[in-house]
């Protein structure tokens, strides 16, 4: 899947809202953790401000720091101006209003650009995108994918989503993804497919209830427990 430059629509998420999408601990923060399709999220930055390292990869890192910003400032008033007209699809409580929404993710946004390019030299930023990622078997503990698989349901395919989780199955001893709504907020039609994918291939599977609900309904992890190998 050929990603252009012009497709982007970057929208970061930070550190709090990871934690409380994936339901993160104190314990699952010291494990060796990837983000698969972290975009311009400041979980990386974050976690390494706190003397933690993890990996995020997402074909968004093959672009300048001056590149993404400039999709940022491109893409960010129509994002907004979608968020006014489905606004009733949220639930406005952490975030209270739309005006703070964009301060929140602006911020997460300009704690990554600030982090990127240090990021990158470390190898904390890897350009790779799903269905193949460029990691040995096994390598993570644990890697986290947020709005991305089930979230764009519409353009992605069932064999996509097959050989996406296969792929993150590959990679990590655990797999947690969020939300399992699509970004219109409705139930994705493919988490049950991929659910029986699975448990056909050995792995184990749940659903668990966490304390984000931005989205209103979004507020359900699938998690993965990969086979051992």
């Amino acid at each position: 899947m050929a990603f252009k430059y012009e497709q982007a629509v970057p929208w970061g998420r930070s550190f709090d809202e990871y934690r409380r999408m994936f339901d993160l601990t104190t314990e699952d923060l010291e494990r060796t953790i990837l983000g698969c399709a972290d975009g311009p999220a400041s979980f990386n930055a974050e976690m390494f401000g706190k003397s933690r390292r993890v990996i995020s990869c997402d074909p968004l890192y093959q672009f300048t720091k001056d590149q993404i910003r400039a999709r940022i400032d491109a893409t960010y008033s129509a994002v907004i101006g979608q968020t006014h007209d489905n606004k009733d699809q949220f639930v406005w409580n952490v975030i209270t209003s739309i005006e703070e929404l964009g301060r929140v993710r602006l911020a997460a946004m300009n704690t990554f650009l600030g982090d990127y390019e240090d990021g990158q030299a470390q190898g904390r930023y890897v350009p790779a995108e799903l269905p193949a990622l460029p990691f040995p078997a096994k390598s993570f503990d644990l890697v986290l994918c947020s709005h991305f698989l089930f979230f764009f349901g519409d353009h992605l395919s069932l064999k996509f989503h097959k050989d996406a989780v296969d792929e993150l199955c590959r990679v990590a001893r655990e797999v947690r993804l969020f939300p399992l709504l699509s970004y219109n907020a409705e139930p994705s039609p493919l988490v049950l497919p991929i659910i029986e994918h699975l448990q056909d291939s050995g792995r184990t599977v749940s659903i668990r209830k966490v304390l984000y609900e931005f989205q209103r309904g979004g507020n359900m992890m699938l998690t993965i427990a990969t086979a051992a190998t």
